[in-house]
């Protein structure tokens, strides 16, 4: 990279040096150039621009904040049919930098090669646009089809026509179904239980074959686990529409009063106390993990999959009384029959991550709790305050 010194530089001042009678200052000084460039290569930041879809979102918020703070500059592309614009003006507040909007959907090819041609100079995508409500993609499977297949598709094709070919992927630990082991590694057999997920896994073989056909692109494939938190800012968080369909939402909407009390579904699974256990990762660690990602677009990265969580499971009784100590009181659940296709167990080996791109998981529920209060309590009806 050419903030490095380069071995000419190095080659011109071994023959100045050779020159005088300092010999021993010349040694000293390439002892120093090779520590800087030592430095420098193990300190440095990309910068480069990065086009996040979807970037308005809960997760794709958080990541915005991140890479700015990371030095990247950011263009977000949302049609905020789950989101609010109200998110990236929190972004550019914590940040003091500015974000570049655009409100359109990744279906319209039109207008996402309007935004590649005028932009210019994007390095790489962050894909996170796509729905992702289990129970409504079983109930509508073609309208999660033509958005999360359909559009990716369009947004490839744009990205190609661009010469625009690094992407990181924002997939899910559903592409590994009911799981035949525990802790989840990524070389398991996959599988999936519902119209959602079988988008993220349909998804993944896409990306993959066009890595295969042409090895210039640089895929990252992320399967994350069950993300909850908020900025500890406590003014940007999930914010979904209608009832939540995600556990902490919910009990959260309980804990302002809201609704009335937590359904917990199912109490009689094989773990420590009856009720389903998921790998529960703040947001926010969850966000360094997509820019700890950008190095896998460096040249010649090919395709990599990571999981991102905790490695540890929390049942949903642990994350109701996690909640209820945030909160300062009980929070009311009932238990409620199974739903179907819920599975007793899932989390993850997250070691791979930690080994490749040097990412760790650094908050515990007692803290993704507490943040999702502090967003709640100050937001009882999220961005609409």
């Amino acid at each position: 990279m050419g903030v490095f010194v380069g071995e000419r530089k190095i080659l011109i001042l071994i023959l100045v040096y050779l020159n005088t009678k300092e010999f021993s200052c010349f040694q000293k000084l390439i002892y120093k150039i090779i520590g800087r460039t030592r430095f420098l290569r193990e300190n440095y930041t990309m910068t480069e621009k990065i086009l996040v879809t979807g970037g308005a979102g809960f997760i794709g918020s958080h990541t915005c904040i991140e890479l700015l703070n990371n030095g990247n500059e950011v263009v977000v592309v949302d049609n905020l049919y789950n989101a609010n614009k109200k998110s990236l003006d929190v972004v550019e507040r914590v940040t003091g930098k500015k974000v570049t909007f655009y409100e359109a959907d990744i279906r319209d090819e039109a207008k996402l090669d309007e935004i590649f041609g005028k932009e210019g100079n994007i390095y790489g995508v962050i894909h996170f646009a796509g729905l992702k409500a289990v129970g409504e993609s079983c109930q509508l499977p073609l309208k999660y089809y033509d958005n999360n297949v359909a559009g990716t598709t369009t947004l490839c094709r744009v990205m190609e026509k661009h010469n625009c070919k690094n992407i990181i992927f924002s997939s899910s630990a559903t592409v590994y179904g009911d799981p035949h082991a525990l802790p989840i590694k990524e070389d398991f057999p996959l599988s999936v239980t519902n119209p959602y997920g079988r988008t993220k896994l349909i998804l993944e073989e896409i990306l993959g074959d066009i890595y295969t056909a042409d090895n210039e692109w640089n895929v990252v494939l992320l399967r994350y686990f069950n993300p909850i938190g908020a900025h500890e800012c406590g003014d940007i968080g999930e914010d979904p529409t209608g009832i939540p369909n995600n556990l902490l939402p919910y009990v959260m909407q309980v804990a302002v009063g809201k609704l009335e009390k937590v359904n917990v579904f199912g109490d009689d699974f094989d773990t420590h106390d009856g009720t389903g256990v998921r790998d529960y990762i703040h947001v926010v660690d969850l966000a360094r993990g997509h820019v700890a990602a950008l190095k896998k677009l460096e040249k010649g990265s090919g395709l990599t999959k990571y999981n991102l969580g905790t490695g540890v499971g929390y049942s949903v009784l642990d994350i109701i009384k996690s909640a209820s100590a945030a909160v300062g009181r009980d929070l009311p659940y009932v238990i409620a029959p199974r739903r179907a296709g819920d599975i007793a167990a899932c989390y993850a080996d997250a070691s791979k991550a930690k080994e490749e791109l040097g990412w760790e998981a650094q908050y515990d529920v007692k803290r993704m709790c507490e943040d999702s209060w502090r967003w709640q309590s100050k937001h009882p009806n999220g961005f609409a305050d």
